[in-house]
């Protein structure tokens, strides 16, 4: 609970602020659906699924952001271009929230981006992600595409220490650099991921959160529900609450070291991240009143639940 000397750069997706000083904005909490193995997902490969639970999940979610005052972006993860597609047109259709283009490819990525440009929804659509395999070719089709937003991960499989993001980022020879990507791309606002791997990550994955924002203020979070959702001994040798628990705990860390945003992982799991994240930013926000910081949103979770 601190406050960065460089000045904090604030994105805003369709009405959703991502970024500043601890206490300023609320944490935005982005949770993924028709992920593998959903059980809501019939045919991943073509994009079939139970539209009146996908929609129940959706709205669940927004009641929990309205509850929290924490805001959402939806993580829609599909296989396949023809099931991103549908997923992306579903959730535009069912929600105003801003949403992550997720696939395993810019194969699959950005022919949903087009297909996005054509139906003018790219304000929603935040591309993930570019990362360290980024080439010519992807940064090309976004610049034609006309792409707003991106996911930057900055995995750096050279060097796994928080300062290895601050390289990825920069680039170094025989690898671009992430920033230099997204601005050749045409991207006006970028989300920096310091990309979680196992557990034990995490704590490598937050002092980056930490380095990022003390370098550039980019608006920057992670995903330490990656590590939380294959612990196995979590789930087997713990309890019935382990789970949750660990689950909530892992994004409320986050948060401690400046997050911005948190992917919190499954759809479901929003009971246990909303509670704990929403606890976590009115901690901080009161805390931050120390350095003349206040609130920049009147439904702050410093005002909402308590």
């Amino acid at each position: 609970m601190f406050q960065f000397k460089q000045k904090q750069k604030i994105s805003e997706i369709a009405g959703v602020k991502v970024g500043g000083q601890p206490g300023e904005y609320p944490t935005v909490l982005i949770g993924s659906i028709f992920y593998e193995k959903h059980k809501i997902v019939s045919n991943a490969l073509k994009g079939e699924f139970n539209k009146s639970q996908a929609e129940a999940l959706v709205k669940k979610q927004e009641e929990m952001s309205e509850v929290t005052g924490n805001p959402v972006i939806i993580d829609a993860v599909g296989l396949t271009v023809e099931a991103l597609t549908r997923y992306v047109d579903f959730i535009s259709e069912v929600t105003s929230s801003p949403f992550l283009v997720d696939g395993p490819s810019m194969a699959v990525r950005v022919p949903v981006m087009r297909h996005l440009e054509e139906a003018g929804l790219l304000n929603r659509a935040v591309y993930n992600s570019i990362d360290y395999l980024v080439k010519l070719e992807e940064i090309t089709a976004l610049r034609e595409v006309g792409a707003k937003y991106s996911v930057l991960v900055a995995y750096n499989p050279k060097n796994l220490w928080p300062e290895g993001r601050i390289e990825i980022l920069k680039g170094y020879e025989g690898q671009k650099s992430l920033l230099e990507a997204a601005n050749e791309a045409g991207i006006q606002n970028i989300l920096v991921d310091t990309a979680v791997l196992d557990v034990p990550s995490i704590g490598l994955a937050t002092e980056a959160i930490r380095l990022v924002k003390s370098e550039y203020g980019f608006p920057v979070g992670c995903g330490p529900s990656n590590a939380i959702t294959t612990w196995k001994k979590v789930k087997k040798e713990m309890g019935p609450y382990a789970y949750n628990v660990c689950l909530g705990a892992s994004c409320l860390a986050t948060q401690l070291f400046g997050a911005n945003f948190v992917l919190y992982g499954p759809i479901e799991g929003m009971e246990a991240t909303f509670p704990a994240c929403a606890m976590a930013d009115a901690i901080i926000a009161y805390n931050a009143r120390r350095f003349g910081v206040r609130p920049k949103v009147k439904n702050h979770p410093l005002y909402k639940i308590f």
